[in-house]
């Protein structure tokens, strides 16, 4: 899963497609996460987009992030841990990340984050 934590009321994060996410088009405000604790499940292989919708966020400080999720692929004969027991559902691996971070230029400071579970 990935949790978005940031200043609810400063920020939000809505779920995108590719188009919308590098044209930085803001979707209608209904479709906003707003909480500040937004939890994602990052539980199926595919690309995913999210971005910023607050003012200029997205469109002048990169205010958003891309994941593409692969499927488990074999490895060759990793040395046993005690964690692989453990391990009971499907695993993904995140093959590329954007970055989710609030540039600072004096009127803006970096107050959001994200969180990969």
């Amino acid at each position: 899963m990935i949790v978005f934590k940031y200043t609810a009321g400063r920020h939000n994060v809505f779920k995108v497609n590719g188009t919308v996410f590098m044209n930085c088009t803001i979707p209608p405000p209904n479709e906003a996460l707003t909480t500040g604790n937004d939890v994602i499940t990052l539980a199926t292989p595919e690309r995913k987009w999210y971005i910023c919708g607050v003012n200029d966020h997205c469109a002048n400080y990169g205010q958003k992030l891309a994941i593409t999720m692969l499927e488990e692929w074999a490895s060759p004969a990793p040395a046993p841990s005690p964690l692989h027991h453990h391990i009971t559902s499907t695993q993904f691996y995140l093959w590329d990340l954007g970055v989710w971070v609030l540039a600072s230029d004096g009127n803006h400071s970096c107050c959001c984050a994200f969180l990969l579970v």
